[in-house]
């Protein structure tokens, strides 16, 4: 049997090995030249001699039992008996007066720069939500930056409700001896809530986000991240709870023959996203699990489920806005372009959000929270932007 995985990550890698070590004929395909993911960065060194490794190639669709492939090739159709998705996430960033102009980048932008040798700025901020601000303001730190400081905008106070996942996962404590350097930086109910040219404006927050003070530090660079977007464009009609696909003990989804693994059914860090791969490609090479997989799941989804609600974004962000603060970035909408919709295909086709070169994987969650609508969580049919011209070679469908 084929076994197809999408992604490359840890999640992608280790589900492609546990399938062809299984017996199935592997074909793993990934959009980047080298495996390793954002985690990694191409420093994998992925081989395998079961797996074949598309690199360099975009899946835009998964058609019955076949996907839609683009890349150095050309476009082709690629079938497969099993698919696992392993796309991972994207960062979420949160708009404020003077994000869309220049020094201001997500903090998985600064983090992916930084594993290549690439010095950013002299002063920066680091500023959001989660663990993940730790590694991307030490990376900084290490490349030569000043560190002005790490604003973490919730309290660590919300991680004394979770005991249960804090003991099934305590060597994550000891993590935060790696980041020692940069602890001191570290305020908590803190947050970047506007920049102009070098002047930055730091406030602190209430529990809901909202500012109750306000100063301001000079900053050249400020890498802003509150969470993840998980990306499952390539499965829009799968069942899902909170953006992230829904899946049962093995990964399987709501779609027949489909599996998902990593980031795109939670954000739990490289070690689920691993065990999760084991568990699914196993699974989608007919065979159980192993048990160690499915308790190193077990273990990784409580972390999981915790982080999401220790880090939550919470609604007050809005108040940071100004009626003429950059929504979408692409299409230069701003707060007050936002109309009175009540959907969020309205919502685009009114105001031009989320309609631009990003097709709204950085706007349309905010954009949807601004205004009240439901988000859709991305539920499209062709996954990423392709020419229409690729579309028109296309094959007639005769059937």
């Amino acid at each position: 049997m084929r076994v197809v995985v999408v992604g490359a990550g840890p999640a992608g890698m280790a589900a492609a090995r546990t399938a062809a070590d299984a017996g199935a004929e592997v074909v793993m395909v990934d959009s980047e030249p080298e495996a390793g993911g954002q985690y990694l960065r191409g420093r994998a060194r992925f081989e395998h001699p079961g797996v074949t490794h598309l690199k360099n190639t975009e899946v835009w669709m998964v058609e019955g039992d076949s996907l839609h492939l683009r890349g150095p090739g050309g476009a082709r159709l690629l079938r497969f008996d099993a698919l696992v998705i392993a796309t991972g996430a994207y960062d979420r960033p949160l708009p404020f007066p003077g994000w869309d102009g220049p020094g201001v980048i997500t903090a998985g932008a600064a983090q992916a720069l930084a594993k290549q040798g690439v010095t950013l700025a002299g002063r920066v901020i680091v500023t959001g939500t989660g663990p993940f601000l730790l590694p991307v303001a030490t990376a900084l730190q290490d490349l030569g930056s000043t560190l002005v400081g790490v604003y973490e905008a919730s309290s660590p106070t919300r991680w004394l409700r979770e005991a249960k996942a804090i003991t099934a996962n305590r060597h994550k404590i000891g993590e935060l001896a790696s980041y020692r350097k940069v602890l001191p930086r570290l305020e908590t109910r803190t947050a970047v809530i506007a920049k102009h040219g070098d002047r930055v404006t730091v406030a602190k927050l209430d529990s809901q986000w909202r500012p109750i003070s306000h100063r301001t530090e000079h900053a050249d660079l400020v890498c802003v991240g509150y969470g993840f977007l998980p990306r499952t464009d390539l499965l829009p009609n799968a069942s899902r709870t909170h953006d992230f696909l829904d899946v049962d003990d093995h990964q399987r989804t709501s779609v027949a023959n489909v599996y998902a693994a990593g980031e795109v059914t939670g954000i739990g860090g490289a070690d689920l996203a691993e065990a999760e791969g084991v568990v699914a490609g196993a699974a989608a090479a007919g065979r159980r699990p192993p048990a160690k997989a499915l308790e190193a799941v077990r273990r990784g989804r409580l972390f999981a489920a915790a982080l999401a609600r220790a880090h939550e974004v919470q609604p007050g962000w809005q108040t940071w806005l100004h009626p003429d603060t950059t929504v979408c970035r692409c299409e230069k909408v701003r707060l007050e372009d936002l109309t009175d919709a009540t959907s969020m295909r309205e919502l685009k086709l009114t105001s031009r959000v989320a309609l631009g070169r990003c097709q709204g994987r950085i706007c349309a969650r905010n954009a949807a929270e601004l205004t009240g609508v439901p988000f859709d969580g991305q539920r499209r049919v062709i996954a990423v932007p392709i020419p229409l011209g690729e579309l028109a070679e296309l094959p007639e469908d005769k059937s």
